[in-house]
């Protein structure tokens, strides 16, 4: 049976961390977009909110580390000026933090002077869109759910920063990438596969997700792939009735050897593909950020899933 995730699981996600239709190259909000002056910045975010700038945003703060990365690849380093305590791209090391994610200093934010901050869709609260609104700091919110999100995020954060091309061009690029891993898949069995987010409690990623979609383009099935939860908190005794036949864990979460911590634990020892060490590692910090780097995540879930068709085993 299905329990409700948990707002950790759900956070850590969100923090470091959901194809055919999403990898299409179709950014589903181009429709509404208003129509802004010659120079102007008028675009609608996740949360059905209309941004306006005068001219493409100069200082930027991220509060989602994945966007982050996606600014940096879109040439537009400059920009940024501030950090959240969560980022691991090297390049802003040294930038200031301004704490959390979904929880950031209000005042470091302010000392920055931003033209505009990125932040989270699931801020149900819009705590932080609500307080800085009133220090006239606008706040850009980004859905990160699924693979279409990322492209309609990265379609969007171009054009915030007056990027449009590069942006264009990096999506073209991800999807070049993930069209290859397909086409190196395609004709092999699908392997069962359960993407260990934690292990107690079973803790995975469900449908619509972009991970539940990487790992279908590499050649895997969420042994979950019926849940209703993006990210379903499960049973152990349902784990072991759906005998995964690869499971996927990864590294950040599992520092040592991941087949002897998985031996050494009550339930996840009975599953055949613990007991024969069909276990995966991949980073954590590349296939949980749903961003630029989505298509390289698409390369490492194909060397767990399908290790014989990649010359990148997973680590």
């Amino acid at each position: 049976m299905f329990v409700r995730a948990s707002r950790r699981s759900i956070q850590v996600i969100a923090t470091v961390a959901s194809l055919v239709v999403a990898c299409s190259g179709e950014p589903r909000a181009a429709a509404r977009t208003p129509v802004a002056a010659t120079g102007a910045i008028v675009v609608v975010d996740d949360a059905g909110d209309t941004l306006r700038l005068a001219a493409p945003a100069k200082r930027v703060i991220s509060l989602i580390p994945s966007a982050t990365e996606t600014i940096i690849a879109l040439g537009a380093l400059d920009r940024i000026v501030g950090r959240t305590r969560y980022d691991v791209a090297k390049e802003v090391d040294n930038l200031p933090s301004v704490g959390g994610g979904l929880d950031p200093s209000t005042e470091a934010i302010v000392a920055l002077h931003p033209d505009v901050v990125i932040g989270w869709d699931n801020d149900k609260r819009r705590a932080i869109r609500t307080k800085l609104a009133t220090l006239n700091i606008p706040v850009f919110s980004l859905r990160t759910e699924d693979t279409t999100d990322i492209f309609h995020g990265i379609a969007s954060l171009g054009k915030i920063l007056g990027r449009d091309s590069a942006a264009a061009a990096l999506a073209s690029s991800i999807r070049g990438t993930i069209d290859s891993v397909r086409r190196a898949v395609a004709g092999r069995p699908t392997r069962s596969v359960m993407f260990v987010i934690y292990p107690e409690p079973p803790t995975t990623a469900g449908p619509h997700t972009f991970i539940d979609e990487l790992i279908g383009v590499a050649g895997g099935r969420s042994v979950f792939s019926d849940s209703h939860d993006l990210w379903p908190t499960v049973s152990m005794e349902e784990v072991l009735k759906r005998q995964p036949d690869l499971l996927i864990v990864p590294q950040g979460e599992f520092k040592a050897n991941a087949v002897d911590q998985f031996r050494a634990r009550s339930g996840w020892r009975d599953l055949e593909a613990v007991r024969e060490g069909h276990i995966a590692t991949v980073s954590a910090d590349l296939t949980q950020r749903p961003g630029a780097n989505i298509g390289e995540a698409a390369r490492a879930l194909q060397a767990a899933i399908h290790p014989e068709t990649s010359s990148t085993k997973a680590k």
